[in-house]
């Protein structure tokens, strides 16, 4: 371990400059171009021109402000972004990098449209030792860093395994033998509308009642940022915890049950007759192959879209309601043992995350 001796105390700003991008034609834009096209959020298109000619750092200045990208030699950076320029002969261009990651910069950016201020970045007082022990540390960190990225690809497609595992199984239940009927869906089920929300008059809500209003994101992220009045709704739009929800619109085709509310206008409930178990419907619904269908579907609108009349054209294959069970029962199962796979191939892609930072700490506290 090596101490922190003859690291010196600056500004950022003494160190490095932020340079604003330019705009680039659309005519000077070519997928096919020899050079890297920079946008606030990594490399957008590719051109045949080039506006800086060395290897550099882009720091997203609108829009994903903050965000750091390394550069190949000769690119377009664009004016979403700044690119980083410095003295070569006392900084490592990769030493920079590391260094800016551990500033965070992001959490700087302000206004309504997130917007990065240079002088602020400027303003930052880091410590930096002799170009030598620059690169011995970023020599260290790639090697670091190498191992982290490998385990975390690893990680990944072990998490992407076990998901497509339980697609693959969802996709053979489904498989319709001869004994099983096939029906519209609107033969089977009925559908109820969500509640619609006059944009001006926000007619219905309220500031606080039992009755939260379940948009997309309150379902998705199980949240409550909306209340509806609970003398002021339509009935039907009403959901419980046992209640089937299908979103049409937006984000289409999720599946949520488990809810309580009053839906918003971009989902329906969904209500199974005697033939189907709720189960069933819930799995059948998020089957690959139906959902791929729907999508598609959907995408031929120019607002995609699912409506209660081409939602109940689609076919359900429907066994006994015995079978309906042992098929639910080994999903559930399935399902079960997929989640601990995810959680546990999830929980090692953040601890890498943890462990890449917190080499980078200690590599900036003069302790590697």
């Amino acid at each position: 371990m090596t101490m922190k001796t003859n690291w010196q105390t600056q500004k950022l700003g003494d160190i490095l400059k932020l340079e604003y991008g330019k705009p680039l034609p659309k005519s000077k834009r070519d997928v096919n171009g020899k050079y890297p096209v920079y946008g606030a959020n990594g490399e957008k298109e590719r051109s045949n021109d080039f506006y800086f000619d060395k290897p550099s750092i882009m720091v997203g200045r609108k829009g994903s402000a903050g965000e750091l990208n390394l550069t190949e030699e000769k690119f377009w950076p664009l004016d979403v972004t700044y690119f980083v320029t410095f003295d070569e002969k006392k900084y490592d261009l990769k030493f920079l990098y590391d260094l800016l990651i551990t500033l965070e910069l992001p959490r700087l950016a302000k206004g309504v449209k997130p917007g990065l201020n240079r002088n602020e970045v400027y303003a930052i007082e880091v410590e930096v030792p002799t170009l030598a022990e620059q690169r011995r540390l970023v020599k260290i960190l790639d090697e670091v860093f190498e191992k982290v990225a490998t385990a975390k690809e690893n990680a990944e497609k072990n998490l992407q395994n076990s998901k497509e595992l339980f697609e693959s199984y969802a996709r053979t239940a489904f498989e319709n033998p001869g004994s099983w009927s096939t029906k519209p869906l609107g033969e089977v089920c009925n559908l109820y509308q969500g509640i619609a929300i006059n944009a001006k008059t926000r007619h219905a809500l309220v500031e606080k009642s039992e009755l939260p209003l379940l948009r997309i994101k309150d379902l998705k992220n199980n949240t409550v940022e909306q209340y509806i009045d609970p003398n002021n709704y339509p009935k039907n739009a009403l959901v419980v915890e046992s209640d089937l929800i299908y979103t049409r619109t937006g984000q289409i085709g999720l599946v949520f049950t488990g809810k309580r509310g009053v839906l918003h206008n971009n989902s329906f409930k969904i209500e199974p007759n005697h033939s189907l178990s709720r189960e069933y419907l819930f799995h059948w619904l998020q089957n690959p192959t139906f959902k791929s269908k729907i999508i598609s579907l959907a995408s031929r609108a120019a607002q995609p879209d699912i409506t209660h009349t081409l939602f109940k054209q689609q076919l359900i294959a429907i066994p006994s309601l015995p079978e309906q069970k042992a098929i639910v029962k080994k999903l559930n199962t399935l399902s079960v043992e997929t989640k601990k796979m995810e959680n546990i191939y999830e929980q090692k892609l953040a601890d890498l995350d943890e462990l890449k930072k917190s080499v980078l700490k200690k590599a900036f506290a003069g302790e590697l």
